[in-house]
C-alpha cells in the first residue's frame, strides 16, 4: 500500500514508519524540518516537505494514496489547545477530501473519561467535554460518509522510557513544584500501552480495516492508578508524594492538567485484540517510569 503519514517523525510516527516500510509498504512522510527529511530518507520513506497547518500541502500529500494516517497534533503548547484542535479537524477534512471512495483514513483520538466503575469500550461514542475541544472522531465520520473507510485509534498514555503521554508533563510539574502529587485518594486510573505495541496496532489497522468507520482501543493496561504513578515519579525524582484536594488541583497542576489529573480514564481493548489479533508484549507504564532517566 501507498501511505501518507503525518507526524511521521514524531514519537509514534517514527516507529510506525519503520514498521510499515519493513513489511513492504510505501510511505510518504510529512515533515517540516531538515532533521525530519534526513530521518525519513534514512528509513527509505518518501519526503513530503510542509506544515500541518498548510491544507493545500496536506491535500497534495494525500492525493493518490491508498491510505492516510494522521498522527500529527501540537502537544507543545496547551495554551493554544483549542486552536490546535481546530487545526486537526481542518487537516482531517482536507486530507479526506482527496481520498477516493474505498481508500482508508486512519485518525488518532483519545480514550477519554469514563463513569466510575466502568471501562471505555470501542462501541462508546466519542468523548464530548467542553474541557476537551478535540473532535477528530466526528471529522473522520464525516469523511467516511463519503465512502472512505475510516479507522479511529483511541490512545491511552503511550510510553517508553523517554516519554509517557500526559505523565511526562506530570513529571515536569513534580520537578517544578518539588512534590509529586495526585488528586484525592489517587484511585482514578489512566489506561496505558507501550510505544512499539501501539505502532504495531496502527499497522494492523491499516492492513485490516474494512468499509465504514471502525474504532480501535490501543490499550495494554486497562488503567494505572494516579497514586501509583505519583509514587513512582516521587521515587524517581526523590521528592515527597502528596495528595492534593480536588478544589486545589487547578492551582497545583494548571488549568488543563488540573482537570486531567482528576479524570478517570480506564478502558477495554478486548474487541480490538480479537479483531486485529493484537497482543501487546511490551513493559507496563510503571516499569517504564521506574527505568526512565530522571
Amino acid at each position: 500500500m501507498r501511505l501518507f503519514v503525518t507526524g511521521s517523525t514524531g514519537f509514534i510516527g517514527t516507529e510506525l514508519v519503520k514498521e510499515l516500510i519493513e513489511v513492504g509498504h510505501q510511505v510518504r512522510g510529512l515533515t517540516r524540518s531538515d532533521a525530519g527529511v534526513e530521518q525519513l530518507k534514512a528509513v527509505g520513506a518518501e519526503v513530503h516537505r510542509g506544515d500541518f497547518q498548510d491544507l493545500d500541502c496536506l491535500r497534495r500529500g494525500a492525493e493518490g494514496m491508498d491510505a492516510v494516517v494522521n498522527l500529527a497534533f501540537n502537544h507543545d503548547d496547551f495554551s493554544k489547545f483549542a486552536q490546535n484542535a481546530k487545526d486537526e479537524i481542518q487537516a482531517i477534512e482536507a486530507m479526506g477530501s482527496v481520498l477516493e471512495p474505498g481508500k482508508l483514513l486512519v485518525i488518532t483520538s483519545g480514550v477519554g473519561p469514563s463513569a466510575p466503575g466502568q471501562l471505555r469500550k470501542e462501541t462508546d461514542p466519542p468523548a464530548d467535554s467542553p474541557a476537551m475541544p478535540r473532535r477528530p472522531e466526528q471529522a473522520a465520520q464525516a469523511v467516511a460518509a463519503k465512502g472512505v473507510h475510516a479507522a479511529i485509534v483511541r490512545l491511552p498514555q503511550v510510553h517508553d522510557t523517554r516519554k509517557q503521554g500526559l505523565v511526562t508533563r506530570l513529571i515536569q510539574i513534580s520537578r517544578e513544584k518539588g512534590v509529586s502529587a495526585y488528586v484525592g485518594d489517587g484511585a482514578n486510573r489512566w489506561a496505558a500501552a507501550p510505544l512499539k505495541d501501539v505502532a504495531h496496532l496502527y499497522r494492523l489497522a491499516v492492513e485490516k480495516t474494512g468499509p465504514g468507520t471502525t474504532t480501535y482501543h490501543a490499550l495494554q493496561e486497562e488503567g494505572v492508578s494516579l497514586r501509583d504513578i505519583a509514587e513512582t515519579i516521587g521515587k524517581g525524582l526523590q521528592v515527597p508524594v502528596v495528595s492534593i484536594p480536588a478544589e486545589k488541583a487547578v492551582e497545583h497542576f494548571g488549568i488543563f492538567f488540573g482537570h486531567a489529573a482528576a479524570q478517570n480514564m480506564p478502558g477495554s481493548s478486548e474487541w480490538t485484540r480479537k479483531t486485529l489479533g493484537w497482543e501487546p508484549t511490551g513493559p507496563g507504564l510503571i516499569e517504564d517510569l521506574t527505568n526512565r532517566k530522571y
